[in-house]
């Protein structure tokens, strides 16, 4: 364990003056108010923080890398980045609260908590204040999304330690399309393993859901009655709505579903993944299909700039791959939704590169896709021509705004009822 000396010297150190001054003016009316809303999105040895006001205007944002020691921990806040020591999701939340005090941002300061949640399973569609209840469902979905929901719960318990009376509010991934129809979401397997669990669910639905609060805001326009979505990252997926609610998605059980991916292989025959499992066994097949195939496997490497930046012959036909499965299931999406209206691009990927929106783009063309190419190179927001008959565009990602949102309706529906805000995991 590090030297607790060092640990308290390491947290006394003041953050740059940029930062502490943000905040030194506030009124004692506003130091006392408790509308502010931290946004927690935990991963293995991650987590990221913003930290919004009752606007959902985002005051600070950071993130705490490195937890568990490899690679070495990092705190970042608004931009400025310092070694850190922290081994747990504990450690990591304690060292961000400590952090955002330096800036002037205190725990009491803060109505709640919003986590991201990978995966809600069959019953928690919506979000939900974190009860005790709450929390064992949320474990119980845990062989759904094992590398994800461990994660989520990790940090939700750590903050119900620090600060037990704080709500925390889970928003989940999942439940944006939790209202496809039954034929999207039910595989045509037995009943008695539908009702195990075995079924499509969907992903990246708090970014869907961001999106479609925001393509409005961008476009100046109503929301587009069919609306094709792509989120396209090192993780990669589709979403066809109809009147801003999913009807269709490309992921399915699980996040490897559908689109070429950065390192899983997507969409792949049921008999193939059961060979593979068969010689070499469920965890290497498991490890093979989610962290050593996709662009990884057709190119070597993960990254699309990286691919760019490689130009051999590998590297060129895996981003081909990447645009014709991404096509493909367009096409699919489009039919699920009866036509098509507009086109948006969102993650990494779909707001940086500019070849695939282009190639993207040009491919849907039989459904009266176009793009301006001098749109498109400034990364729009708009990417088609004038009076084009679908419009195309840019949406920067911001889950943490939606998840915000969601959890300050959710208080303001309500109320903070401390009879039910034992948030961490219960001791037996």
């Amino acid at each position: 364990m590090p030297d607790l000396r060092a640990r308290r010297a390491w947290r006394a150190r003041p953050l740059p003056s940029r930062l502490v001054g943000r905040a030194q003016h506030r009124s004692a009316a506003d130091m006392s108010r408790k509308d502010d809303i931290l946004v927690v999105n935990a991963g293995s040895s991650s987590v990221k923080f913003a930290v919004f006001d009752s606007g959902l205007t985002r005051r600070l944002a950071g993130s705490a890398t490195g937890i568990g020691g490899t690679p070495k921990p990092k705190l970042t806040v608004g931009g400025e980045s310092r070694p850190a020591d922290f081994e747990n999701h504990g450690e990591a939340l304690a060292a961000v609260l400590g952090a955002l005090k330096d800036c002037g941002i205190r725990l009491g300061d803060l109505a709640g908590a919003g986590h991201r949640v990978v995966h809600g399973g069959a019953r928690l569609t919506s979000p939900r204040l974190i009860t005790p209840d709450i929390r064992a469902e949320i474990e119980t979905c845990a062989p759904l999304a094992p590398l994800h929901n461990p994660h989520n719960l990790a940090a939700i318990d750590a903050l119900g330690k620090i600060a037990p009376q704080l709500p925390q509010i889970a928003s989940f991934d999942t439940g944006f399309h939790a209202d496809n129809p039954a034929e999207a979401k039910r595989y045509a397997i037995p009943a008695r393993m539908h009702d195990r669990g075995i079924r499509r669910y969907g992903f990246h639905g708090t970014s869907y859901g961001s999106l479609a609060e925001r393509l409005p805001e961008i476009s100046g326009e109503p929301l587009p009655d069919r609306l094709l979505a792509l989120h396209l990252g090192n993780g990669a997926s589709l979403c066809a709505m109809r009147n801003g609610r999913s009807v269709a998605t490309t992921m399915g059980y699980s996040p490897i579903e559908g689109l070429t991916m950065g390192t899983r292989c997507g969409g792949m025959d049921a008999n193939a993944v059961l060979r593979l499992a068969e010689e070499r066994g469920i965890d290497e097949a498991k490890r093979l299909l989610n962290d050593e195939s996709g662009l990884l496997a057709l190119g070597g490497h993960s990254d699309m700039r990286a691919l760019r930046e490689a130009d051999t012959s590998e590297s060129r036909f895996a981003i081909r791959h990447f645009v014709y499965w991404a096509v493909r299931h367009a096409g699919s999406m489009i039919a699920a939704m009866e036509g098509l209206d507009a086109v948006a691009f969102t993650g990494g990927i779909g707001e940086n590169d500019v070849e695939i929106r282009s190639a993207i783009l040009s491919g849907l063309g039989w459904a009266g896709a176009a793009v301006d190419s001098r749109a498109n190179a400034a990364d729009g927001p708009a990417l088609h021509p004038v009076g084009a008959p679908i419009a195309a565009w840019v949406v920067p990602a911001d889950e943490e705004r939606r998840i915000a949102r969601d959890a300050l309706s959710l208080l303001q529906f309500d109320g903070p009822d401390e009879s039910r805000l034992t948030t961490g995991r219960s001791e037996t």
